[in-house]
């Protein structure tokens, strides 16, 4: 049965392209000259660090979770809230639309980095039915919306610097605020680690094989 058909690869062109500016050079360039980034065809370590920087952000995004996000005080009142408890106090105030883009950049989409940076990983290792293409897309998509996954963060700063009144009201970050930017980063760094090039070494067919 014949399959679909086979994509010329940059490496089986004699090419190489640089990760940080995309300029393609030839097979053996040492350093991008555009950028100096070193050139190398594959990063045989990616992955590697791809589940160390996974792991690290897992780590930290359960105690931003199970930890006060906010602590606000107003008079000799203090209250502190997570980021699911301060979605649903300002969903019973009525700001519903807010309270979505909270729980939708700060619950929805960490969880599906982290799941989409997982299956990247595993789908490398152990091939995938997934079309490349699919695949690569899904890659783009987590690293463009990595950047958007600070939104608690910068609530928290915002209110933070605005709402200052001496012992009638103040507003404080709380202990997961750092431990929520920490998990940013890391899963940031775990899909900048991950090398897109590697998706296209290995295409499964329909029917578990490797295709040549």
């Amino acid at each position: 049965m014949s399959g679909a058909p086979h994509l010329l690869t940059a490496r089986e062109a004699g090419l190489v392209s640089c990760t940080r500016c995309t300029r393609v050079w030839p097979a053996g360039t040492s350093a991008c000259g555009r950028c100096g980034k070193p050139l190398v065809s594959r990063d045989g370590y990616s992955l590697s660090r791809v589940w160390a920087w996974w792991i690290a952000g897992l780590m930290c995004y359960f105690p931003a979770n199970l930890y006060p996000m906010l602590r606000t005080q107003v008079l000799f009142t203090v209250s502190e809230d997570t980021i699911v408890g301060g979605a649903i106090e300002l969903a019973k105030y009525g700001s519903y639309f807010v309270a979505l883009i909270i729980l939708i950049a700060s619950v929805a989409i960490p969880i599906g980095k982290f799941v989409a940076i997982a299956w990247l990983a595993v789908s490398v290792r152990r091939g995938s039915r997934a079309r490349p293409q699919s695949r690569h897309r899904l890659y783009e998509i987590v690293e463009y919306i990595g950047r958007w996954s600070m939104i608690d963060v910068f609530v928290v700063a915002i209110l933070t610097a605005l709402v200052q009144l001496n012992i009638a009201a103040s507003i404080k970050p709380g202990p997961a605020a750092l431990a929520f930017a920490l998990s940013v980063i890391f899963t940031m760094l775990s899909a900048q680690a991950f090398d897109p090039r590697l998706i296209w070494d290995r295409d499964t067919s329909d029917d578990g094989t490797d295709r040549a």
